[in-house]
C-alpha cells in the first residue's frame, strides 16, 4: 500500500483554500455507484496428523463448491513463514502539528492480533495470561508482525503492528495497560463460575432456615440475582460485539490474512452464524437471540470474512476443576440440607450448571473458529504453547480466489466448502458469506436509540471516537492542528459543546483536515460535477477518557468537472476550531464519516504535541532576513 498523496496533501495544505462544514447541518444522503470486484477470497490452511503445516500444494490439489457448486479457481498463491521477513518502511516525515491515520502494513504475509480480554476473564487468569505472553515474546520467531488490543468495556489499542519483541513487551508492561478487574461481572476476582457463594443469599438462607413462610423472600431475593446476572452478560455481549465490529473496520483496509488470537476466560456470545444453518432458512433472523444487535452481526461477520480474519479463541483459564470444590467457597451452601425453599442438592445443581455452561463457552469458541479458518485451544495450562501454534500455523497458508457462478446477489448465506486431492489432511477456511450485491451501497438507517436499562445501542462513529481506540483507516485524512492564538480565551469556539463539568480558561486550536478523495463516494451528477457528503467529529477528552468537548456537523460540496481531478490528486479539504482547557492533560480525537458508504477514519493526538506551537496568528518573519 502506497500512498503518495500524503505528500501532495502536506503541501496542498498552503495552497488549496479550506471548506468550511456547516455546523449540525444533517448530512443528505446522494445515490451511489461503486466499483468492486466479484472476487471472493477464501485462506486454506493444511496440516497433517500432528498439526504440522504441509507446503508444496498446487492450484489443481483443491476444489472449491459453493453451496454444492464447483468453481473456477482464479487465483492461486502459498504463503510461508519469513524468518527474514524486510522491516516495514518508515511513514513520510511529517511537519511539525501535522497527523495522520495512515498506517504501513506489509503487502504479504499474515499479520498477528493478540486481544487481551479483561472485561470477560477474571484477575485469576490475567496475570498468568500476560506472564505467558512475555515467556512468548523472548522466544517469538524473527519478523513476527503483531499488535496488541485489550477489551475492557471497551477496545483498546495497545501496540500497532510490529515485529521488534522489546516493543511488545513493553506494550504488556507499560503504564498505560489494562486494568486489573472487570467492571461487568459479578466476581472480577474469580470469574463467574456456577458455586461462587453469594454472602446475600447465604445470609439469607441461614436466617430463614425452613420456615415455609419466608420461601417468597428466597425466591425475589435469587430473581433479584438472575437478573442482576442477566444484564451483566447482556452488557458483556453488547460491549464484546461492538469491539469486534471496531477491529473488523480496523483490520478491513489491511492487505492479507489477519490472525486473531483472542485470550477470554468467557465467551459470552457467538459473533458469528451457524454454517450448518441451511441457506433457505436465512430469510428468517438468525440472530433472533440478540434481534436489537441483529444488523450489526450481520455487519461484524461480513467485516471478518471479507476482511481475512482467522480467530484463534484460547480459554485464559486454563485447566478447570469444579469450582465447587474451590477453597474460596466456603461449603456452607453444600452442608445446608434441602428444604422448602431450597430443594434438591445445591452441589448436584452447581454441578450441572457448571459443565453445561463450560460445554456452551468451548462449544462457542469451536464453531468461532470453525467458521473463520482459526483453531480453538482449551483446557490446556499451556497458553504460552497455543500461541505459538497459533502463529505457525496462521503463518503457512493458501490464498484461493474465485468469482461466483451465482450472480443473484440476493443476501442469502452461501457456504463455502473446500475439497483436497491428497487424503488424511486437515483444512481450515472459511465456511461462507452473505451474498450482498457487491455493488450496492451498505444498507444502513440511523441508528437505534438507547434504550434505558438496556446496553446502548451501536453507533460505528460512536465507536470509532472512543479515546484510545484503533484509528480506523477507510478513509485516509490527513490533520494539521496549531493554536489559533496565543491568549487563552474565557469561553469556547462558536460549535462547540462543552460537557457541564469542563471549565476554563481555554486554548482555541484551528483544524485543517486534507482527506483523499479516493476514500469517499463522491458520485457524478448528469453535469458532470460530482457531489461529495461527509460528516466530521473532534472530540476532547482528559486523562482518564472523560469526554469535555465537542464539535463537528456535515457538508455537501459539488465539485465542477473541471475542478474534481485536482480533487482526486489534492483531496478534499476543510477546517474547524476546537476549544481546550488550558491546565491538565488532554486528546484530541478526529473522525470523519462518509455517510452513504458508512466508512470512517480517525486519529488520536495529545495535545500537548501541538500546544507550544507558534500560533496562527503569529507574525510572519521577514522574507528578506536570512
Amino acid at each position: 500500500m502506497n500512498r503518495q498523496f500524503l505528500k501532495p496533501f502536506i503541501a496542498a495544505f498552503v495552497c488549496i483554500p479550506a471548506i468550511s462544514f456547516a455546523q449540525n447541518s444533517p448530512f443528505q444522503p446522494a445515490s451511489t455507484i461503486q466499483a468492486n470486484t466479484n472476487l471472493v477470497v477464501v485462506d486454506v490452511v493444511v496440516t497433517d496428523t500432528q498439526r504440522n503445516p504441509i507446503h508444496k500444494l498446487s492450484r489443481p490439489d483443491f476444489t472449491v463448491l459453493e453451496n454444492g457448486q464447483p468453481q473456477a479457481i482464479k487465483s492461486f498463491e502459498e504463503h510461508a513463514s519469513n524468518p527474514a521477513a524486510p522491516q516495514l518502511p518508515p511513514l513520510p516525515k511529517l511537519p511539525p502539528g501535522t497527523f495522520t491515520n495512515f498506517s504501513v502494513a506489509p503487502a504479504n504475509g499474515a499479520l498477528n492480533v493478540l486481544l487481551l480480554d479483561t472485561m470477560n476473564t477474571p484477575m485469576t487468569a490475567q496475570s498468568t495470561v500476560r506472564d505467558q505472553m512475555i515467556k512468548y515474546l523472548k522466544d517469538s520467531p524473527p519478523g513476527t508482525r503483531m499488535a496488541i488490543f485489550g477489551l475492557t468495556s471497551r477496545l483498546l489499542l495497545l501496540q500497532g503492528f510490529t515485529s521488534d519483541p522489546e516493543v511488545l513487551r513493553a506494550a504488556l508492561n507499560g503504564k498505560k495497560g489494562l486494568p486489573k478487574g472487570s467492571t461487568v461481572m459479578s466476581d472480577p476476582v474469580n470469574g463467574d463460575s456456577p458455586g461462587a457463594d453469594d454472602p446475600m443469599m447465604d445470609m439469607a438462607q441461614d436466617a430463614i432456615g425452613d420456615d415455609p413462610s419466608m420461601a417468597q423472600v428466597v425466591a425475589n431475593l435469587q430473581q433479584f440475582e438472575a437478573e442482576t446476572q442477566s444484564l451483566q452478560l447482556q452488557l458483556r455481549a453488547r460491549f464484546t460485539l461492538d469491539a469486534f465490529n471496531q477491529l473488523g473496520r480496523y483490520l478491513s483496509t489491511l492487505p492479507g490474512r489477519k490472525n486473531l488470537i483472542w485470550f477470554s476466560g468467557s465467551f459470552p456470545i457467538d459473533i458469528l452464524p451457524d454454517p450448518d444453518l441451511n441457506p433457505a432458512n436465512y430469510h428468517q433472523d438468525p440472530f433472533s437471540v440478540m434481534a436489537s444487535s441483529a444488523d450489526e452481526f450481520r455487519e461484524t461477520t461480513e467485516l471478518l470474512s471479507r476482511s481475512q480474519v482467522s480467530v484463534y479463541p484460547i480459554d485464559a483459564r486454563g485447566l478447570m476443576v469444579d469450582p465447587m470444590l474451590n477453597a474460596i467457597n466456603s461449603g456452607s451452601k453444600y452442608a445446608r440440607p434441602a428444604t422448602a425453599s431450597n430443594p434438591g442438592s445445591a452441589y448436584a445443581k452447581d454441578q450441572a450448571k457448571f459443565f453445561q455452561q463450560t460445554a456452551d463457552e468451548h462449544g462457542t469458541m469451536e464453531e468461532m473458529a470453525k467458521a473463520t479458518g482459526g483453531e480453538a485451544f482449551v483446557n490446556t495450562n499451556g497458553l504460552k504453547e497455543a500461541v505459538e501454534k497459533a502463529v505457525a500455523v496462521g503463518s503457512n497458508f493458501y490464498t484461493l480466489a474465485y468469482t461466483p457462478t451465482n450472480q443473484k446477489w440476493n443476501g442469502d448465506y452461501r457456504k463455502i466448502h473446500v475439497d483436497l486431492a491428497r487424503p488424511g489432511l486437515s483444512l481450515a477456511y472459511r465456511r461462507g458469506y452473505y451474498g450482498d450485491d457487491p455493488n450496492s451501497p451498505p444498507k444502513h438507517g440511523e441508528p437505534p436509540a438507547d434504550v434505558k436499562g438496556q446496553p446502548p445501542a451501536y453507533n460505528a462513529l460512536r465507536a470509532a471516537m472512543t479515546r484510545g481506540g484503533p484509528d480506523p483507516t477507510e478513509i485516509i485524512f490527513v490533520a494539521s492542528i496549531r493554536p489559533s492564538s496565543a491568549a487563552p480565551e474565557p469561553d469556547v469556539a462558536p460549535g462547540n459543546k462543552a460537557a457541564a463539568r469542563t471549565k476554563g480558561p481555554y486554548q482555541r486550536f484551528t483544524v485543517e483536515l486534507g482527506i483523499d478523495t479516493h476514500d469517499l463516494n463522491c458520485p457524478a451528477n448528469s453535469d458532470g460535477s460530482h457531489t461529495c457528503t461527509l460528516g466530521a467529529m473532534i472530540l476532547v477528552y482528559d486523562a482518564d477518557g472523560n469526554a469535555l468537548n465537542s464539535t463537528g456537523g456535515g457538508f455537501r460540496a459539488n465539485i465542477p468537472a473541471s475542478a474534481f481531478p485536482s480533487l482526486l490528486q489534492n483531496g478534499l479539504h476543510f477546517h474547524q476550531d476546537v476549544s481546550v482547557p488550558v491546565k491538565g492533560e488532554y486528546f484530541l480525537r478526529i473522525g470523519v464519516h462518509d455517510d452513504t458508504t458508512n466508512k470512517l477514519g480517525a486519529v488520536e493526538l495529545p495535545v500537548a504535541a501541538v500546544s507550544k506551537l507558534p500560533p496562527l496568528t503569529a507574525p510572519k518573519p521577514n522574507p528578506t532576513a536570512k
